[in-house]
């Protein structure tokens, strides 16, 4: 008996060790570096920041507090969401020329738009889970608004960050090998897309890549963070983008918080926008998603400040990623909108499925 007691003692032991172990090492195993340049405001060498926030992934204390995580990440609060709803697919037309502009909802962040002869997608993900395990994570609820096969050839893709729900390379995988489409993405998130394959050009807040005579891509500042495996927390930057186009400009804000708002004024200036892509999901509880996401509230905020003539809501109703029920953003958006004065539908959500002809300015 005394022999068996030792021999569970010493595995417990050597249990405790390995556990250990894992905890000292693994951080290392799964950090990655992403992109080596010079220090600048939003960079110290090493990690990306927020300006006005600490460098190198510090963050304030939050009075959220540990057991509140606790039952947030166990979705012990989260308002029940239906298991599927019901999506009316679209099927593109090959190709939308002039300053005629339709926008179609895939789902989440990811926005089908066509105009000047251009097919530009959003944060394309067609995946069934947001997760880097196809057995686990957030499953979608919707599936995507145009079957991977109905989408016509895309020219141009717009990769906000590296979050598995933004950057999906499975289906970035699928597209590079079908399209070869111009990737333009923030700072280090090309060498995520490049270890499998894919190429993507990178740029810092405020660059700019030609996509052809008179259409550009510039990288924004917006206030987010980046992560694919905690350990590698802002090795790589985040961001929204601009597509300057004839007759006003494309803002796809990707992911954000209000943050100090300054980074609006930027985006203003590169205005006029005739459509912002704009979330407002994922938002509560407040407490712990106020500095990474906007709520309605604050969506209608950014569309005020950047002075966009329409909107379009995303990241929302197809991965439950936070507490709000289903429906909740879209139906509180509709409402401050509302009572911002805005004209009814200017900013606005939509359908999986759903095409929008976007008015001219």
């Amino acid at each position: 008996m005394l022999i068996w007691i030792g021999r569970i003692g010493a595995g417990l032991l050597v249990l405790v060790l390995v556990v250990l172990l894992a905890m000292i090492l693994a951080p290392r195993f799964l950090d990655r570096i992403y992109y080596r340049g010079p220090v600048s405001d939003h960079f110290d060498g090493e990690r990306f920041f927020n300006p006005g926030e600490p460098p190198s992934g510090e963050r304030r204390r939050s009075r959220f507090s540990f057991f509140r995580f606790l039952r947030f990440a166990f979705g012990m609060d989260r308002t029940p969401w239906p298991r599927s709803v019901p999506v009316a697919r679209a099927v593109p037309p090959p190709r939308v020329e002039g300053q005629e502009m339709r926008a179609t909802w895939i789902g989440h962040a990811t926005v089908l738009v066509q105009t000047q002869g251009l097919n530009i997608l959003t944060d394309p993900v067609w995946s069934d889970r947001a997760s880097p395990f196809g057995f686990m994570g957030p499953r979608r609820v919707a599936e995507p608004g145009v079957a991977f096969d109905d989408l016509p050839r895309i020219d141009l893709v717009l990769l906000s960050h590296n979050h598995y729900d933004h950057l999906d390379l499975a289906t970035l995988d699928r597209l590079w090998r079908r399209d070869r489409p111009l990737i333009v993405t923030p700072l280090g998130n090309d060498t995520i897309l490049r270890a499998k394959g894919i190429e993507a050009v990178a740029r810092d807040w405020g660059e700019r890549v030609a996509v052809r005579p008179g259409i550009e891509v510039v990288v924004e500042r917006v206030h987010h963070w980046g992560s694919r495996w905690g350990a590698d927390r802002n090795r790589a930057l985040w961001g929204g983008l601009t597509v300057t186009l004839p007759g006003g400009n494309l803002f796809f804000a990707g992911d954000t918080g209000w943050g100090d708002g300054d980074w609006t004024h930027g985006v203003a200036a590169r205005g006029p926008h005739r459509l912002a892509l704009i979330p407002i999901g994922a938002y509560l509880p407040r407490a712990l998603m106020r500095s990474s996401h906007v709520g309605p509230d604050e969506a209608v905020a950014i569309f005020r400040a950047i002075g966009a003539g329409y909107g379009l809501g995303i990241h929302w109703g197809t991965f439950q990623l936070s507490e709000e029920g289903h429906a909740v953003p879209a139906d509180a958006l509709e409402a401050e909108a509302a009572a911002a004065g805005f004209e009814a539908g200017r900013f606005r959500t939509i359908a999986p499925g759903a095409v929008w002809t976007v008015p001219n300015l």
